[in-house]
C-alpha cells in the first residue's frame, strides 16, 4: 500500500485511519535519497501514486503541470520541497485530493425544459431532457454526497429574455436584428448602460407555475438546498452562481464554501447553456469541477461540445455517471483536478501575501 494516501479498496474507516498517520511517513516513503528533501523526481513519483484509480490505473501530469505544482509548493524556491512545504502541501493539496468534499449541482430539471414551453427536443439538437432523470435519480440513490443543490430559473413573467416581451424594450443601435424582425432564438442588443445583448427564448419558467416546477419524476432530497436564478427582469441568468452580467450573486458559492465543498459535479439542462455557464463559473470560483455528460441534454450540438472543450480546457473533467462513486469516496483521483487545486492555492497564497504588504504598508 502506498504510504499516506492508497484509498483504493478500502473503507471509509481505513482511508480515515490512513490520513491519520503521520506525516513524516509519507514525505519519508518519497524521499528516496533520505536528504530531507523532495526533488522533482521524488515529487513525480509521489504524484504517480497519487493520480491513480481503483482499477490500477495510473495518471500523469503533464511535465509542464508536474513542474508548475512542485514550483507553488517549493515556496522557498531553492528546486526542493522541505517538510515545512511539505506540511502545507500535505494539509491542502493531498488530503483534499484523498478525500474531497463533494456537492452535486442539479440544475433547471424542470417541467418548461422537458416537456412545456422550452422543451429542448424542439432546439436544434433534438435531445430528449427527459433522459437525465434516471442516471440523476442513480446518483442521489446510491452516493452519499455532502451536498445537494437544485437550481430553478425562476422568471418574473416580463423577462428579457422572453421573445413576447420584445416589444417592452428599445433596441440598441447596434442590434444586428432590428426589433420589428426580431424572431425566436435570435441574438438582439436592447439599449442599457452597458447595452444588453440578449438571446430569445420563449417564455418559460415564469414562477410559480407549472413550467417552473422540478419535473415530478426528479428525486429531491431533504435537506437539500434550493438556487433561484433569473430573477431580475431586466438581466438573463443562466449560471447557478451569477446572472450574466456579474451582478448579482446568487450565494451559491458562500453556501458551497460554508460546507467545505472542494468538488461539485454539474448536470442537468441545458448543456450548451446553464449546465455549462454553472460549470465554468464553478471552475472560476476555485471549485475542483466535474461535467456529468450522461446526465445533461443541450440545445445545440456544437456548442455542447465546445462546452466540454472550455471545461476541459480550464482543467475540469468531464465524466459518465458510472465514475462519480469512485471519485467521491477517493479512489478515482484525477491529475486535472489535482492541478486545478494547485492553481487555487496559488492565488490563495499570493492573495494572502499582497494582503498581508498591505497591511505592512499601513503600518508605516
Amino acid at each position: 500500500m502506498t504510504p499516506g494516501f492508497d484509498a483504493a479498496n478500502q473503507t471509509t474507516a481505513d482511508v480515515d485511519a490512513t490520513l491519520r498517520q503521520d506525516m513524516d511517513a509519507c514525505f519519508n516513503a518519497f524521499d528516496k535519497d533520505r536528504d530531507g528533501y523532495l526533488d522533482l523526481n521524488e515529487f513525480r513519483v509521489l504524484c504517480s501514486a497519487l493520480f491513480r484509480n481503483n482499477k490500477g490505473q495510473i495518471y500523469q501530469l503533464e511535465d509542464y503541470q508536474l513542474r508548475d505544482v512542485f514550483n507553488i509548493f517549493d515556496t522557498k524556491n531553492d528546486d526542493k520541497i522541505d517538510r515545512e512545504e511539505f506540511t502545507y502541501l500535505w494539509n491542502n493539496w493531498i488530503k483534499l485530493i484523498v478525500r474531497p468534499i463533494s456537492a452535486i449541482l442539479v440544475i433547471d430539471v424542470q417541467n418548461d425544459f422537458i416537456c412545456g414551453t422550452l422543451d429542448i427536443r424542439n432546439c436544434p439538437a433534438k435531445q430528449n431532457a427527459l433522459e437525465v432523470l434516471q442516471p440523476i435519480n442513480h446518483l442521489l440513490d446510491t452516493i452519499e454526497f455532502d451536498a445537494v443543490f437544485y437550481s430553478y430559473d425562476w422568471h418574473p413573467s416580463d423577462h428579457v429574455s422572453f421573445i413576447d416581451n420584445v416589444h417592452l424594450r428599445k433596441f440598441h443601435e447596434s442590434s444586428p436584428i432590428p426589433q420589428d424582425k426580431a424572431q425566436l432564438y435570435d441574438t438582439v442588443v436592447f439599449e442599457g448602460d452597458p447595452p444588453v445583448e440578449q438571446k430569445l427564448w420563449p417564455r418559460h419558467c415564469v414562477q410559480n407555475t407549472w413550467g417552473s416546477e422540478l419535473h415530478e419524476d426528479l428525486k429531491v432530497l431533504e435537506n437539500s438546498i434550493k438556487i433561484y436564478k433569473g430573477t431580475n427582469p431586466e438581466v438573463d441568468s443562466y449560471s447557478a452562481f451569477w446572472d450574466n452580467s456579474k451582478q448579482t450573486d446568487t450565494k451559491l458559492a458562500a453556501q458551497l464554501r460554508l460546507r467545505g465543498i472542494t468538488d461539485v459535479y454539474v448536470c442537468g439542462i441545458a448543456y450548451d447553456v446553464c449546465v455549462g455557464a454553472t460549470a465554468i463559473d464553478a471552475i472560476s470560483s476555485g471549485f475542483r469541477t466535474i461535467l456529468l455528460d450522461d446526465c445533461c441534454r443541450g440545445v445545440d450540438l456544437l456548442n455542447i461540445e465546445k462546452t466540454k472543450e472550455t471545461v476541459i480546457k480550464n482543467h475540469g473533467v468531464v465524466v459518465n455517471s458510472d465514475r462519480v462513486k469512485d471519485m467521491v469516496e477517493g479512489n478515482d483521483r484525477r491529475p486535472e483536478l489535482g492541478y486545478k487545486l494547485a492553481l487555487h492555492l496559488k492565488d490563495q497564497m499570493e492573495k494572502q501575501t499582497k494582503g498581508e504588504g498591505a497591511i505592512k504598508r499601513e503600518k508605516r
